[in-house]
């Protein structure tokens, strides 16, 4: 098992690492839509919805890998009526066979954040 870090995606904001690699598979942390440069999060969900699922795509290059590789995501959202914005800008980023998902509405993100994404990506 293997840590994966990149500069191209936030650090970690708490004792946990971005991603692990187990040789078969990789689990990201869940990704706010966190600009790696500044670490500051864009205004509105559309923006952040694009970030989160950039810095996901960082992680996944870090391990060779990309989002044709993804076989299940999470996506957490402060409101659920920005499910549909949310989903229009994930469609721009997994097409072909799609991943499994879960989609849920949570109290609160870290930084007020108002979408995570977290991803399990497979090898082969």
């Amino acid at each position: 098992m293997q840590a994966i870090a990149t500069e191209k995606a936030p650090g970690a904001i708490g004792p946990y690492v971005q991603g692990v690699d187990t040789g078969a598979l990789v689990f990201t942390s869940g990704q706010l839509g966190l600009d790696p440069a500044t670490g500051t999060l864009p205004d509105g969900i559309e923006a952040q919805a694009r970030q989160s699922l950039q810095n996901l795509g960082a992680i996944l290059a870090a391990a060779g890998l990309g989002y044709g590789n993804v076989v299940k995501t999470t996506v957490f959202l402060k409101d659920l009526a920005d499910f549909a914005t949310v989903n229009a800008i994930y469609g721009t980023f997994f097409t072909g066979a799609l991943p499994a998902r879960s989609c849920v509405q949570v109290a609160a993100l870290p930084k007020d954040a108002l979408v995570e994404i977290e991803c399990i990506a497979v090898r082969g």
